[in-house]
């Protein structure tokens, strides 16, 4: 479904990403771990369109998406939900929805979808005419998750979806983001590219991953082994792991 290939990308003079080549096929969950600083964050932001690439491929369902401006790429199929979920706080709930589907025709089909979502997301629903400052950490976190889905979005790129919350609701983000993926609520199955601060958890939730460090992708592997491979136990999961002798 997406696929990048040498991708390089700078902040001026600055190199940010390094020949980045990854793929995600459709129907997976794939997770990209790495350091504060690694390239993550601006990762998924090339391929949302918000920066551009400096050379290499960046391709979506076959065709060439590098060049395009970010409401063109929504409405090629890829959403994201980004990091510190920046919802429009002084909208209501409900606004911050129809925000989200401002890429889409039909008002009946949307205000449909809404409901929608409201049954998946139900505090949504009682929250529906609140501002969107004044959710919670974990409400808000829907909010930027439901407002994605109104897009209708073959591909979510998910930014950091647990950060700031408590572990009760990290939890409940997670079953969400598996749910989704699954297509057991709200619509079909969602394919996802995972950035997340909590490597175990989103290791153990994807199917496939990648390591970046310093703009780079280190490692890619199924999900099984990166959680028993050393390096990543002792540097990305905070484990003790013991150095054997040659």
């Amino acid at each position: 479904m997406l696929r990048l290939d040498e991708v390089d990308v700078a902040y001026g003079p600055i190199e940010a990403l390094r020949g980045i080549s990854l793929q995600v096929n459709e129907g997976e969950i794939v997770a990209l771990i790495g350091a504060n600083g690694a390239g993550k964050s601006t990762t998924l932001m090339t391929i949302s369109g918000i920066l551009k690439p400096r050379s290499g491929s960046l391709r979506f369902r076959g065709e060439e998406i590098g060049s395009l401006p970010p409401h063109q790429i929504v409405g090629k199929g890829i959403s994201q939900v980004p990091e510190g979920r920046r919802i429009f706080r002084r909208l209501t709930v409900l606004e911050n929805l129809e925000v989200g589907a401002f890429c889409r025709t039909g008002r009946k089909d949307i205000r449909k979808e809404i409901q929608t979502l409201f049954d998946h997301f139900p505090i949504l629903r009682d929250r529906q005419d609140q501002p969107g400052g004044n959710l919670s950490g974990g409400e808000q976190q829907m909010l930027a998750i439901a407002r994605a889905l109104i897009a209708r979005p073959r591909l979510l790129l998910l930014d950091e979806p647990s950060l700031g919350l408590s572990p009760v609701m990290a939890s409940r983000i997670f079953e969400l983001i598996r749910e989704i993926n699954l297509g057991t609520g709200a619509g079909d199955g969602v394919t996802m590219l995972l950035v997340e601060q909590n490597a175990r958890a989103a290791l153990h939730l994807a199917t496939r991953g990648y390591v970046m460090e310093t703009g780079r992708i280190v490692l890619s592997e199924r999900c099984d082994r990166l959680l028993a491979d050393p390096r990543v136990r002792s540097v990305y999961l905070g484990e003790v792991v013991p150095m054997i002798s040659p």
